[in-house]
Parts: C-alpha cells; sequence; structure tokens
C-alpha cells in the first residue's frame, strides 16, 4: 500500500458502488473545505488492470468535492488486492451503511445486490455480515416496491424512512395519489403521512361495500345506530371540558386543603382520565386517516403487490400509541421529525385483508406510534 498525488484525470468512479446520491449542498460544503484547508483523509483507489488507470475502493465523494472545487490533483491510498468485485461492493457498503449520508434507498439496493450475487443468501445473513437486524434489512428491502417519484424524495430525505414504508405498501396509482396530495402540503409532517399511507393499504385491500347505498338494510340501520352513538358520546365528554378548566385554574392552596389526604388519589383519577384521553385522540386521529384516505382508495385487491415489509413487522403495542399521544398532550415543544433517516427506526404493522363482514365489528391493527 503506498501513498501518492494522482491526477483526478487518472481516476475513475467504481460504477457498481452502492452510493449513487450525493446531496448537492454538503458537497459543495466539503468542497468548499477541501479548498480552504486541504484533503484531511486520502481516497483509497486500485490500479485498474482492465482500462488502465485507478477505480475508486472508498472516497468518491472527496474525490467529486475534488472537481467541484477545481483541484486537478488529489492524494490517495494505492491500495493491492486480490478482492473480487463482490468482496469490494461488501467493503464499499460497510463503509457507507452507518453514515448518515447514506440513503435508504441505496441501502435498499444494495442489501438486494448481494442477495442476488450470493447464492442463497437471505436477509438474516446480509443483516449479520452488517451488524443490522433481520427487520432493518427487511424495511429497506421493502423500499424497492417504491415508484420512481417516491424513491426521489426518499432520498433527498424529504419523505422519511417510516412514511416510506407505508407508502411502499400501496399500489403505484395510490402512490401517486398519496404524492399528489402530499405535493398540495397536506401533511403537516411525517407523523401524518405515516397514518394516511397505512389507512390507504388497509382500504386498498378492502372487498366489502364501503358505500351506504351498497349495504343491506340492516348494515344501514347499525351504522346509523353506532353514528348517534358515538357522535352524542363525544358531545358529552366535552361537557366535562368545563369541569376541568375550573379544575386548571384553581388555587393550588386551597386545592391542598380540600383534597386534604386525597392529593395522590385524585391525581391518579386525573392520569387515568389523561390516559383515556389520549387513547380516544389516537382512534380520532386514526379515523381522520381514514376518512381521508377513502376519498381515493382503490378497492382492487388484484393489483396490490406483496409488501416485503409484512415479514418484517412486529405487531404494535397499544401502550406505545397511548405513551405517544401523552406526551403529545404535554405543554411544550414538540419533538422534531429528523429529516434525514434514523439510526434505529421502529417498524409500522402492516394491516391483515379484512373478511367480508358488516362494518365497525372489530378494531383494526393500529400503526405503532411515530
Amino acid at each position: 500500500m503506498t501513498i501518492q498525488t494522482l491526477p483526478i484525470s487518472d481516476i475513475r468512479r467504481n460504477e457498481r458502488q452502492p452510493r449513487e446520491f450525493f446531496e448537492p449542498n454538503a458537497l459543495q460544503e466539503l468542497a468548499d473545505s477541501i479548498k480552504r484547508f486541504g484533503l484531511m483523509q486520502p481516497i483509497e483507489v486500485r490500479r485498474d488492470g482492465d482500462v488502465g488507470g485507478y477505480e475508486i475502493v472508498a472516497g468518491e465523494r472527496r474525490w467529486r468535492a475534488h472537481q467541484l472545487a477545481g483541484l486537478t490533483e488529489i492524494q490517495c491510498i494505492i491500495t493491492e488486492d486480490d478482492l473480487t468485485e463482490i468482496e469490494r461492493f461488501k467493503r464499499s457498503v460497510a463503509e457507507n451503511i452507518n453514515r448518515a449520508d447514506m440513503t435508504p434507498m441505496e441501502e435498499a439496493k444494495a442489501f438486494r445486490r448481494l442477495m442476488d450475487e450470493q447464492e442463497g443468501a437471505e436477509a438474516k445473513d446480509v443483516a449479520k455480515e452488517f451488524g443490522k437486524s433481520s427487520q432493518y434489512v427487511m424495511l429497506r428491502l421493502a423500499l424497492l416496491n417504491l415508484t420512481e417519484e417516491v424513491q426521489q424524495h426518499v432520498n433527498s430525505g424529504a419523505i422519511g424512512t417510516q412514511a416510506a414504508v407505508q407508502i411502499a405498501a400501496l399500489t403505484p396509482g395510490n402512490q401517486a395519489a398519496v404524492m399528489k396530495k402530499w405535493a398540495k402540503g397536506a401533511f403537516a409532517g411525517d407523523n401524518e403521512l405515516v397514518h394516511f399511507a397505512y389507512a390507504l393499504k388497509q382500504q386498498q385491500g378492502q372487498t366489502f361495500a364501503l358505500l351506504v347505498e351498497d349495504m343491506t338494510p340492516e348494515e344501514r340501520e347499525e351504522r346509523q345506530r353506532e353514528r348517534t352513538t358515538t357522535r352524542s358520546n363525544i358531545d358529552r365528554i366535552e361537557r366535562v371540558l368545563g369541569l376541568l378548566e375550573e379544575l386548571g385554574k384553581a388555587d393550588p392552596l386551597k386545592l391542598a386543603l380540600a383534597l386534604e389526604g386525597e392529593v395522590g388519589k385524585r391525581m391518579d383519577q386525573m392520569g387515568r382520565v389523561a390516559d383515556a384521553v389520549a387513547k380516544a385522540r389516537w382512534n380520532l386521529r386514526q379515523a381522520k386517516a381514514h376518512a381521508e384516505a377513502r376519498e381515493i382508495a382503490r378497492l382492487n385487491p388484484d393489483a396490490e403487490h406483496e409488501s416485503l415489509a409484512a415479514k418484517a413487522e412486529p405487531e404494535a403495542k397499544a401502550e406505545d400509541a397511548a405513551k405517544a399521544e401523552s406526551a403529545e398532550l404535554k405543554p411544550g415543544p414538540k419533538p422534531k421529525v429528523p429529516a434525514k433517516k434514523a439510526t434505529a427506526e421502529r417498524a409500522v404493522p402492516r394491516p391483515r385483508a379484512p373478511k367480508r363482514q358488516a362494518p365497525a365489528k372489530k378494531a383494526a391493527a393500529k400503526p405503532a406510534a411515530v
């Protein structure tokens, strides 16, 4: 292994390396830094006996930044290896996979290639090789079901990985419909996009009638009873709002005197109320997503493709949903949704296709809190 300064024109990229997307602003920042302070770490290249010159083993981003800075030479570590192409590819994946600037789509394509080119390789084998879970690999592979339009937004970080996994479970037509709605600013953030895509996936797989006109008289009567009861219950709950506001404005010292010996007990009582409100609000958020999804749902199960995510997703836990909603109800700033992918992501469960039945008999599974 030797270190030399080589003409940039003698160096070419590895066309089959896993990285395809280089964020322009970040690349320009690196170019400015190199121009001002120089290259901190040489890139790694190997002699290419087939076409001549050198092929990049590691450091394509630094090589691109040099070109952007108008530099004609770059410091290189020239490595002599006898690795096969797939072994060099694995090395490149290993160097990039835990960096924030490798996109989820690049990971997905890298995992797919490794499974395709290694006989008998499965997701669990790839996961073990790179220190990931099988679930992580399967969720990345699910992203390959995304249309090109959605993939571009995932690459740029505009759409997060959890939302992308849910969108990937949709038909191409429904993916396009979601993107049209997303482009109009219909979602406040990735959380809303996750819930909407999940709701649309549930409705996309339904084979029973959703319209009142297609219901039997018994089904219509049952729906009307449920509608009346649900609306009445919510109206009754709101009447308690005045009592809560009165309690919130009360003088703490007077409360302590009035509840002497029972303050802890009453706090537990209010905690149970808060938990119930959180769960109810969670269900209403799901209902909102379903109501909006019905506008574009395409009831064509034959058009569905099997989502790889289904093999990787655990069951959702109701308490997780409640905790997420409880945190949201507390005053103070809400956590920001990261623009880039998270290093550890929780899977969002995929619903099972519902059986033909009268509506609203059984609650559907819920996505994990995000």
